[in-house]
């Protein structure tokens, strides 16, 4: 891999989680607005913004095929608008915490899921890695307790979660990061309005206050247009598996804007899986990843698959 492509793949997951991470204390100041209203208007906007680019973008234009939308559409309603519907009704039944916690999992499935829809076998020390990150995201996060529906509802969301980056990677190539941040936003904003419609009725859009505004701003142009592009980004750059690595950051960048806002302060737990976070990063992005072609996946019915060792 190129080192400059490798280093702004790094950069962009980073900064892309970090805003990610932003999202729970930003969300605070939208807190009294129709939810899936203001979602789906987060995503409209993010979507009139990316088609602006893509308008003025000078390289060939590439219309997504039939496949394509298929995929498209399958993001938008699992990445974006199931895992946005999961996030509202978990918080019912179970603690921020806790979905936080298992969302924090999510390096682990993408370490292990990503390489084998790459037809290579996962690296062990990415792996490795990526649990470690988990770990120190779930301990920065709070750990907690759920009930059966709320864990349920929190599964729903990692799954959301994984499917944001993964249904991403056979679109990369072809329709490139901004066109498939562009087609993804603009297909989850008529889904969330729905879903807002059934159950708000009426009252799923109004007149935000100033801080609403500013705070639906926020969320539309750098937390969804930016960190989006930064993210599909990266998964070009560095594949799933390590580009996954970085989302161990989100609840940190979380605990970081919590503070920077003065809403809270940090404990030794969060400064404890901020430690876990940075070292299994490090560690998995220092690990030699192992290329399809040397790596094939055999077929069913023959050995079974086992991990690509590694050397950090």
């Amino acid at each position: 891999m190129n080192l400059n492509s490798s280093r702004r793949g790094m950069a962009g997951a980073g900064t892309a989680m970090f805003l990610v991470g932003s999202l729970a204390a930003v969300s605070a100041t939208i807190s009294d607005y129709p939810v899936f209203g203001g979602q789906a208007v987060r995503y409209a906007v993010a979507a009139l913004i990316l088609l602006l680019v893509v308008r003025l973008d000078r390289t060939p234009a590439r219309w997504p095929r039939p496949r394509e939308w298929a995929l498209l559409a399958a993001l938008a309603a699992t990445g974006l608008a199931a895992f946005n519907v999961c996030i509202v009704f978990a918080t019912r039944d179970t603690s921020p915490a806790t979905i936080g916690t298992v969302i924090a999992t999510v390096p682990i499935v993408l370490a292990v899921v990503g390489p084998l829809m790459e037809r290579r076998r996962p690296t062990l020390p990415v792996v490795l890695s990526a649990c470690v990150v988990a770990a120190g995201a779930g301990l920065a996060s709070g750990l907690g307790g759920a009930s059966a529906q709320g864990l349920l509802l929190s599964l729903g969301a990692l799954g959301g979660e994984v499917c944001f980056s993964l249904l991403a990677v056979p679109l990369l190539p072809r329709l490139g990061p901004l066109r498939v941040s562009a087609y993804s936003a603009g297909l989850a904003a008529p889904m969330l309005l729905a879903v807002g419609l059934v159950r708000d009725g009426g009252a799923v859009l109004r007149v935000p206050t100033g801080p609403e505004l500013a705070g639906l701003g926020y969320l539309s142009v750098i937390v969804t247009t930016i960190a989006f592009l930064l993210w599909y980004d990266a998964l070009g750059r560095l594949g799933p598996d390590r580009a996954g690595l970085f989302a161990g950051a989100i609840p940190v960048s979380a605990v970081i804007a919590t503070v920077a806002l003065g809403l809270d302060t940090p404990g030794p737990a969060d400064l404890g899986g901020a430690a876990l976070v940075a070292a299994g990063v490090v560690v998995g992005l220092r690990a030699r990843v192992v290329p399809c072609e040397a790596a094939p996946i055999e077929p069913p019915g023959t050995a079974p698959i086992e991990f690509a060792r590694g050397s950090a």
